[in-house]
């Protein structure tokens, strides 16, 4: 092989990207490959669009041009949608063409089915840049399964979101305007749903879940929440107990292997890992049975640290240092819940609560634009059936951040 052949479906911000990574990184690809990395087809939507790209790579819009490209060694995906991207990693794993997508709504769904037909075909699947951008948390996954289990997962897994959120809490803008600034940067899309209402932290939940557990939870067993009903005085309020909201996608795993998920906007103390957080970036935090906490940070959008992601993401794939999931079965179920638990509370001034109040103990209080805001700690169940009495009450819990380290078994002898 005197070049590794690569092409590249899509080419929108993340394949341009990835086809910038490429180029102006020649010389550092042949170091570590030992050989030259040559692009020599790139699949296109609209033939009518102008692009920069290199007039010895062969411009096509039908696939199939794609596949018979002569010695082609890896396809790199960068289409939005389940299909036809799965149609065509599909065919391209059958033919015995290595892949790797940032594709992660199609990997959500069919990246089991996917790797289970590359590992019949002898190819190899490199899915990265599917989840939190630029943080190369899959390779953070793999490395820790080698010896630690991993019981909990927390992630900001969308940029949009958190520079939303952002916004709204430093320069006290509305969720509208907020949106706008995140459009106008090239942050959001034109239709923001998916990012906005946690489509897009949801199906990056089911694969860390999928890589880390070795399966996932029925998907309707998930909570999804977005965040177009939060209001700048309700960061405001939150500010002024010192917590944050924050868009959090979480996953934890019990001695019974039963899984529970959630992607929810929810608060952190200062002390939390995700409260200094800010803009597009992105973090996850894992519990490992060993090594603890372990916190990794950075972009979390955009063309270069996603087509960074996917070119890290072929090198890993092209040496070899793929694992396999872990051969785990998870199950939907209840997670224990910690006896006391923290929330805080929006209803309005006029409303009474001191008949119920007296069922938690009250940490902080404020009033802002006609709405009183508790800060309580107390029993889920308590609140549950405070909730349910009360429909008109808003509740949003305080997310306990994963231990730094584990915790000293009673009776252990510490030198």
């Amino acid at each position: 092989m005197s070049a590794i052949n690569v092409a590249l479906l899509g080419f929108g911000t993340v394949g341009q990207g990835v086809y910038e990574a490429i180029d102006t990184h020649q010389e550092r690809l042949k170091e570590v490959l030992g050989k030259e990395v040559k692009i020599r087809g790139i699949l296109i939507k609209d033939p009518t669009k102008q692009r920069k790209i290199d007039s010895s790579i062969k411009v096509t819009t039908e696939f199939k041009d794609i596949l018979d490209i002569p010695d082609l060694h890896v396809i790199l995906e960068a289409i939005v949608g389940e299909e036809p991207s799965y149609t065509y990693l599909t065919a391209a794993v059958e033919k015995g063409i290595h892949i790797v997508t940032a594709n992660k709504a199609m990997f959500a769904k069919f990246g089991p089915d996917l790797l289970e037909k590359a590992s019949n075909h002898g190819v190899s699947v490199g899915f990265e840049a599917t989840t939190a951008g630029g943080i190369p948390v899959i390779g953070a996954i793999r490395q820790l399964l080698k010896v630690n289990e991993i019981s909990c997962i927390q992630g900001i897994l969308n940029g949009t979101s958190n520079f939303i959120l952002s916004q709204m809490r430093k320069r006290g803008l509305s969720f509208d305007t907020a949106l706008k600034q995140a459009q106008e940067k090239g942050y959001a899309e034109a239709d923001p749903t998916s990012d906005v209402e946690g489509y897009d932290a949801f199906y990056k939940l089911l694969i860390l879940s999928q890589t880390a557990f070795g399966g996932q939870p029925d998907w309707k067993d998930i909570t999804r929440e977005g965040i177009t009903h939060l209001t700048a005085e309700w960061l405001q309020a939150a500010e002024s107990f010192r917590l944050r909201f924050k868009h959090v996608g979480a996953l934890e795993r019990d001695g019974f292997n039963r899984i529970k998920g959630v992607v929810e906007p929810i608060l952190v103390h200062e002390t939390h890992p995700f409260y200094g957080v800010e803009d597009v970036e992105n973090a996850v935090s894992l519990k490992g049975s060993l090594v603890g906490r372990v916190t990794l940070l950075g972009p979390g959008a955009g063309k270069c640290p996603t087509g960074s992601a996917m070119v890290e993401d072929f090198l890993s794939l092209m040496e070899g240092k793929y694992t396999n999931y872990p051969n785990t079965t998870v199950e939907s179920g209840d997670v224990q819940e910690g006896s006391s638990q923290q929330w805080v509370l929006r209803f309005r001034e006029k409303e009474e609560y001191q008949s119920w109040i007296s069922r938690f103990t009250l940490k902080d209080r404020i009033q802002l634009g006609g709405y009183l805001y508790v800060f309580i700690e107390g029993r889920k169940e308590d609140l549950q059936s405070l909730l349910h009495a009360h429909e008109q009450i808003q509740a949003v819990s305080i997310l306990n951040e994963i231990p730094l380290e584990n915790e000293v078994k009673e009776g252990a002898v510490v030198s």
